[in-house]
């Protein structure tokens, strides 16, 4: 599914009416037209229904909303937060068409609002479309300061009003919704925090823009349990272990073999027909034991149990007979392994997954990416993100689309901006992730990501779908655990674990 950002809808609906004729009336009456069948669902026997426009395009849906509930049997008051004349004349013909049974308000009375909120059953929030930039402003704070307060059923029209599309912001107050009816495509706010929140349950309204012009203009998809398993690998009856992928992981150290074998074990459930260690020789016993099914090629060691720098040949050697490379989990800070990380980002001709201290040892260093010669993804948090680029972790937080963005054109990978919305992104295009809960905030369930990217890579997904498809499922298995135990209690080896469930669903 797509998904589009404010300037991306207006321009589909520019080439709606501009190559197929579908003007702005068109699309409104459409619009309304669904927002009173979402209405009659919420409210299935005819009751009081609480309509309230604003002054734009949004209003105008409101208006034939308003119009087709009343026709069908319910008591329709619309409030109408703009003279008519201040509307735009398709708005404005709607407003006209608004017959006597609705009781039409246009002058603001707060005490009125709040008896028309006490007798409703159902709120619709007609105020603000995708335009709003920035903070509500006006006599449209107070109306939806009441509306929360009422505690009724609300239903918003295309957004919640006081949240922007682009960013998922809500800047002062903003409609709580209980359920949101948008047109053509989601938008991106209502798929980021906290505008998720806001939105409520959401539904995607066909009022007949084609799906080909969506596709044309919008940079950003949304994927759902379809994409998903149009996307999944296929296995061939005559498939066998070192066809469904070879996978090599250069993870671990003393202390730190956890890591290593979260990253392998995730590898494997994910499908992946071959894992092997490569990790610092003294930490060879714990894998050969905790994960049966794994090689392990013992590599040169530090005093403090880190890989070593005369590892690289061996390593670069042993890379050139896998398909796919995940580097990163519990390699440590230790200098001279850093060095060793670096070395082996520039030099391995292989498809890479690039995790956790992979990451603190790139961060000023990022023109290693420029010696690449195969595709990468980088899976940083937060604060990994935010040293790649030397800024706060709040500058991330602030703008996480944007700057999965740049590190995709800049660096020439594919990101994973991991965090309550994961950001997938590529040169021309960002996934945004709706799977996953509050339980993933534990050790290890990034390294078990890692595995998963890795074990679709050398299934040969592409690797920005092997990253999507990892991430979607990750948060799917941690979503099902969570049915069978508290966020609380979810560990990283849960999401594993419950792995084969979020693939059984999906396939």
């Amino acid at each position: 599914m797509r998904a589009t950002t404010s300037s991306e809808m207006l321009k589909i609906e520019e080439q709606a009416e501009a190559t197929f004729g579908l003007n702005t009336g068109l699309l409104m009456e459409r619009a309304g037209q669904a927002v009173a069948e979402e209405a009659k669902r919420m409210l299935p026997e005819p009751g009081n229904v609480l309509v309230v426009c604003g002054k734009g395009n949004n209003g105008g849906d409101g208006f034939v909303a308003s119009r087709l509930l009343s026709r069908s049997g319910y008591k329709v008051i619309t409030i109408s937060l703009a003279e008519r004349d201040a509307y735009p004349p398709v708005a404005r013909e709607a407003y006209d068409r608004v017959p006597p049974e609705v009781n039409l308000v246009t002058n603001l009375d707060l005490n009125f609002l709040d008896e028309a909120l006490v007798r409703s059953d159902l709120v619709i929030d007609a105020i603000f479309g995708f335009s709003l930039k920035g903070a509500v402003r006006g006599p449209a704070v107070d109306v939806i300061e009441r509306i929360n307060k009422s505690q009724k059923l609300v239903l918003s029209v295309d957004l919640p009003s006081g949240l922007e599309a682009d960013t998922g912001k809500v800047h002062g107050v903003g409609v709580t919704a209980d359920v949101t009816v948008t047109f053509s495509a989601p938008k991106i706010g209502m798929l980021l925090h906290p505008g998720s929140e806001h939105a409520g349950e959401w539904l995607v309204a066909d009022i007949g823009i084609p799906e080909s012009l969506i596709n044309e203009y919008s940079t950003f998809r949304h994927l759902d349990r379809t994409d998903i398993y149009e996307l999944f690998p296929a296995r061939d009856i005559s498939a066998h272990k070192k066809s469904v992928g070879r996978v090599l992981v250069i993870a671990g150290s003393r202390g730190m073999s956890g890591a290593a074998v979260l990253t392998a074990h995730g590898a494997y459930r994910m499908g992946a027909g071959i894992v092997v260690f490569a990790p610092p020789a003294g930490i060879t016993p714990i894998l050969n034991t905790s994960l049966t099914e794994a090689i392990v090629r013992p590599q040169a060691e530090t005093d403090a149990g880190t890989l070593s720098l005369t590892a690289y040949d061996s390593l670069l050697r042993l890379s050139s007979e896998y398909d796919v490379v995940a580097i990163g989990p519990g390699l440590t800070r230790h200098p001279e392994t850093e060095e060793l990380v670096r070395k082996l980002v520039g030099s391995i001709e292989k498809p890479m997954v690039i995790d956790a201290d992979a990451l603190n040892a790139i961060a000023g260093h990022t023109d290693v990416f420029a010696k690449r010669k195969a595709a990468a993804v980088i899976t940083p948090h937060p604060g990994e993100m935010a040293r790649l680029f030397s800024v706060t972790t709040k500058d991330i937080l602030d703008d996480p689309v944007g700057f999965a963005e740049r590190a995709a054109d800049e660096f020439g990978v594919v990101t994973v901006l991991k965090g309550s919305r994961t950001i997938i992104s590529k040169a021309s295009e960002s996934t945004i992730n709706t799977t996953g809960n509050p339980g993933l905030a534990t050790a290890g369930t990034g390294d078990v990501l890692t595995g998963f990217i890795a074990a679709l890579i050398g299934q040969k997904l592409t690797v920005y779908n092997a990253a999507s498809v990892a991430v979607y499922l990750h948060g799917l298995a941690a979503d099902i655990a969570v049915e069978d135990m508290s966020e609380y209690c979810l560990m990283a080896s849960d999401v594993i674990n419950y792995l084969s469930e979020a693939i059984a669903w999906i396939l």
